[in-house]
């Protein structure tokens, strides 16, 4: 397996290539627009052939590359099946999979960041988009978010995966790339609570500025970017 982990300074969003070694097929999960041609160029490099590209969620802080990387390479475009993006071709429900050459990625709905937030599991790698962040968790105040439900896919879904599991969230801040379940169960200060109260208290107060360009990104995001 060809697996390579892309950082977007301006709106620190990483970008995942998956490959299969054996039949040279690629995904490209949450890809950002301005960093198209470098997906391009890595491509290339590796020799592989863009199949596939997936979005989390509909994202606020950037415009997704899905639009632009289908028209350049004829890729299909994935997003979970609750997603307001009408021009995706292939929308994936829960526990739904997904086939790369010898690869499976399993798709779970993880809503409460957005209401269309799904994470993806290959093997013991955990894509869990804005769902659930290193030493965070992804706010719940737009977007048809809601701290009650990113409560239970965080705590009856994402958790309740093995201790071992790599976490690869969409973003980070502070230049954390890679964390595991166990880790976060212990760690991640947003979770050490004994209720869902609790949690639904915690994000109901966080008092953050909305991205800018918020509403400009999700308005492109709902067309993937086009």
């Amino acid at each position: 397996m060809i697996f390579k982990q892309l950082f977007d300074e301006k709106s620190s969003t990483y970008t995942y290539l998956i490959a299969s070694a054996r039949g040279r097929e690629a995904l490209i999960i949450d890809p950002v627009i301005e960093n198209v041609n470098q997906y391009i160029q890595l491509l290339n490099e590796l020799n592989l052939k863009l199949v596939k590209v997936i979005d989390t969620h509909i994202h606020a802080d950037h415009v997704t590359g899905a639009s632009k990387l289908k028209s350049i390479t004829k890729c299909s475009t994935i997003m979970g099946d609750h997603t307001p993006a009408e021009t995706v071709e292939i929308k994936v429900k829960d526990n739904e999979y997904i086939n790369l050459d010898n690869l499976k990625i399993k798709a779970m709905y993880t809503p409460g960041h957005t209401s269309d937030s799904y994470s993806f599991l290959m093997d013991n790698y955990l894509f869990s988009g804005d769902t659930l962040l290193i030493n965070g968790t992804g706010r719940t105040d737009f977007q048809n978010g809601n701290a009650k439900d990113a409560y239970h896919s965080i705590f009856n879904k994402l958790l309740k995966l093995p201790e071992e599991t790599l976490l690869y969230p969409a973003h980070d801040y502070k230049g954390e790339k890679v964390s595991t379940i166990g880790k976060e169960k212990k760690q991640n200060p947003r979770l050490q609570v004994n209720s869902v109260d609790e949690y639904v208290e915690i994000m109901n107060n966080l008092n953050l500025k909305k991205p800018a360009k918020i509403d400009f990104n999700v308005s492109k995001n709902i067309v993937l970017g086009a």
